[in-house]
């Protein structure tokens, strides 16, 4: 068999596993943002204790973000990808644990864990993902995040389901453990190899260099201003539905659960459109989308209106993330770096949204805390120019 038979092959298998990395990340991540409000209840905090709580998560993800370009950048996709893993899977046990125990301190270090690995799992798949879109020659990006989105799909309908049949949230995350780290030990052996540096070479950029490059930055504006905006109905969707329109928690589970799924339809569709009208017209376009879906939870009056607005907020969400993503790794040699430093940024939302909703939600009602997120659908729309691709 020759190379030219071996290496689409070689090719075709890591697209596979990385579409399953990325669904596996979504299911793990949506799994307990699901049951939020029974996780809220067992550990007995306030709205506002719970977006304190979530602070242990998102500022141990920004924090692990800049160490995870050099992590990627030497060790490979694939190692650094089941160490996230691992750690997530482990976060997940603890606040089982936790809400079991009904113990604060314990959920905020389960929340540490799973900080570290979402962050670093999320930098280590997305070059991966750039390598396989690379050597397939379209933009297929959108898709992995689509597997994403078909995690969260997953994640949502389990916690539904759970929530429906009275399933204790500890059972349901201790299945969720198991289920990730039986699944991620088999996937990452079909990612591609991975060449480190040889020894005593010098990296092809260093964090310094990547941090002073403006169309990075840039770009790490437009995940920040996307990455609120899904972070933001991650976080809050299903609480805001419970709180504000007096919805029982399945109800919430399920608002969640269309919101997840508008995004896994964006995210199946949009390649397509960046390919033919180009990344900058797309993000300017779901922006709108988002808008008039926040606008119709907020003020929408009736949770079917809320819901249709939750469908159009996935839509407007679904696009930022992949496509700032592809743009921060058009440079292979220089795409570890590039896709840390613009994910440290872009993950500043997922640590200033919990907390600042939740100040909100405090003070004028979780569904006008929501308002916020125009703000940073702004500053996504500021920055959208800098996703154009590079010359060459």
């Amino acid at each position: 068999m020759s190379s030219v038979d071996v290496i689409p092959r070689r090719v075709n298998s890591a697209k596979i596993a990385v579409g399953v990395t990325f669904a596996m990340n979504g299911l793990a991540l949506a799994g307990w943002l699901a049951r939020a409000p029974a996780i809220r209840d067992g550990l007995d905090l306030s709205v506002a204790g719970f977006g304190l709580l979530l602070l242990c998560m998102s500022g141990t993800s920004v924090a692990s973000i800049p160490l995870a370009g050099p992590l990627v950048q030497r060790f490979g996709p694939a190692r650094a990808v089941l160490l996230a893993s691992m750690a997530e899977a482990l976060g997940l046990a603890l606040l089982a644990t936790a809400t079991l125990l009904s113990s604060v301190p314990l959920a905020g270090l389960a929340l540490f864990f799973c900080g570290f690995g979402t962050s670093t799992w999320d930098v280590a798949m997305n070059v991966e993902a750039a390598d396989v879109e690379r050597r397939i020659g379209r933009t297929i990006m959108p898709r992995f995040h689509a597997g994403f989105s078909l995690g969260t799909v997953g994640g949502a309908g389990v916690g539904a389901l759970a929530s429906a049949t009275g399933v204790p949230i500890g059972a349901q995350l201790y299945l969720t453990t198991a289920v990730i780290v039986v699944v991620q030990i088999i996937v990452v052996r079909r990612f591609l190899p991975h060449v480190g540096p040889k020894p005593g070479t010098k990296p092809a950029m260093t964090p310094g260099q990547a941090w002073r490059e403006p169309r990075t930055l840039l770009i790490g504006l437009i995940l920040l201003g996307f990455g609120f905006t899904e972070g933001s109905a991650n976080d809050w969707l299903a609480i805001s539905l419970v709180d504000g329109y007096h919805a029982g928690d399945t109800i919430g589970a399920i608002g969640f659960g269309v919101f997840v799924t508008a995004m896994t339809l964006g995210r199946m569709y949009g390649g397509a459109a960046a390919d033919r009208w180009g990344r900058v017209p797309v993000l300017r376009l779901t922006a709108v989308s988002a808008a008039a879906g926040l606008l119709l939870v907020v003020f929408g009056g009736s949770t079917p209106v809320a819901l249709a607005g939750a469908l159009l907020w996935g839509i407007g969400a679904s696009l930022g993330f992949p496509i700032g993503m592809s743009a921060a790794a058009d440079d292979p040699l220089r795409a570890a770096m590039r896709v840390s430093v613009a994910g440290s940024i872009g993950y500043g939302a997922f640590l200033a949204g919990p907390p600042l909703i939740g100040f909100l939600a405090e003070h004028f009602g979780v569904l006008h805390g929501l308002l916020c997120v125009f703000a940073a659908l702004l500053l996504g729309l500021a920055a959208s120019h800098a996703a154009k691709p590079l010359p060459g």
